[in-house]
This record gives C-alpha cells, sequence and structure tokens, in this order.
C-alpha cells in the first residue's frame, strides 16, 4: 500500500467526492468502522472518512446518510499560530463572529557563528515568545465562555506555547481534529481554516 493521503472535505461535496472516488478506483463497497464511515474499491484503494469535530458515525454505510450527519458545534474555536503571526476566532455555526489575526517579526537563521550567533538565537527566541505572548492575549480576551471544540493548526510547538497559557488550559480537552498545517496566518488562510475544521477529512490509501 502507498503512504496514506488525508482531504478536508465540506459537507455539501461528499457524496460527489465518493462518486468521483468510485469513478477513478471502480465501485466501493462500504462499511462502518470505528466511527468512520470506510469506503474500499474494486482496485483496492481504502477511503476512510471522518466527521468533523471529534463526532463518531453509528449510522448505516451509505455516503448521503454520512454527509448528512455533519453536525457544526453552535459555538466552536479556531486557534493558528505561527512564528510570523497568528489567528484566532470564535466561530458560530460557519459563522466568524470575533476574531483577531496578528503579524510579527521573528528573525530567520543565521550563517554567523561562535557568539554572533548565540546572540542571534537568544534574540529570535526572545521575538517568538513575544509573538506567542501577543497571540495568548489575544487567545485569552476571543476564546471566552462555553466552546465545543477547538480547531488549531500552524506550528505545533507554538500553539502548544499559546496554549500553555493558564488561562487558556481549560481548552485542553476541547481540541479536536483535524489539525490544520496553515501558512503564516492572514485573514484568507483563517476564514479557510473554518472551512476546513468543519469539513469531513478523509484519509485514502492506495494499493502499491
Amino acid at each position: 500500500m502507498t503512504n496514506p493521503r488525508t482531504v478536508l472535505v465540506p459537507a455539501g461535496r461528499v457524496v460527489r467526492w465518493f462518486d468521483n472516488f468510485d469513478t477513478r478506483h471502480g465501485a466501493a463497497s462500504l462499511a462502518v468502522s470505528a466511527g468512520c464511515l470506510c469506503a474500499t474499491a474494486a482496485d483496492g484503494s481504502l477511503a476512510v472518512a471522518t466527521l468533523p469535530f471529534g463526532a463518531s458515525y453509528d449510522g448505516p454505510p451509505a455516503v448521503p446518510a454520512f454527509a448528512s450527519a455533519v453536525a457544526v458545534p453552535a459555538r466552536w474555536g479556531v486557534l493558528l499560530v505561527r512564528k510570523g503571526g497568528f489567528a484566532v476566532a470564535t466561530v458560530g455555526g460557519e459563522t466568524i463572529d470575533v476574531s483577531k489575526v496578528g503579524q510579527r517579526h521573528v528573525q530567520g537563521r543565521t550563517k554567523a557563528g561562535g557568539q554572533s550567533q548565540q546572540r542571534f538565537a537568544r534574540r529570535r527566541d526572545n521575538q517568538a515568545r513575544q509573538a506567542y505572548e501577543a497571540a495568548a492575549e489575544h487567545a485569552a480576551r476571543i476564546l471566552t465562555g462555553r466552546l465545543d471544540a477547538l480547531v488549531c493548526g500552524g506550528d505545533r510547538s507554538a500553539v502548544e506555547a499559546v496554549l500553555d497559557d493558564p488561562r487558556l488550559r481549560r481548552l485542553a480537552d476541547r481540541r479536536v481534529d483535524p489539525w490544520l498545517p496553515v501558512p503564516d496566518p492572514r485573514r484568507a488562510v483563517l476564514e479557510q481554516a473554518v472551512v476546513d475544521g468543519s469539513s469531513v477529512s478523509v484519509t485514502v490509501t492506495d494499493p502499491g
């Protein structure tokens, strides 16, 4: 089998995605396993679809039923952090309610050696820490009240640094897949993250 790949499919496109899967790989047999919809195609390709927000599917092995089972929480959050910036938002259904996008300059790497490299590394670390503190400050202001889920993305160590803020540790049990490997957050990146965070995650493995 080849290395699996994962795609994010909005609920409204799930039926068409599986139709195309059948066209490319041959008619698939469907089954429900471990809360996921599994499609095994005629050529041996396997597609495993998972509902967003950590939900488990227990309906019939049918694509329309699975697609209709997608449910978006009444209030959830998005937190995207990289060294170059952050984006944080609360979302009502599929609409951004409150958000903040910010950029911070963190210097790139240097080829200098010795003490110059050490000074540069300290300065870079300080810049990154200040960027994460700014992200945490806005996250603590925006991600208030009850959140049914929190979708995160960007740089994993950066997100962990932000969520380690005492004001945000309560959100640990609200984090859900998928992890979003986004570029430096901008408004358009945040808007796409809202779409991706509420999409079905499909992992496809093709035969070798």
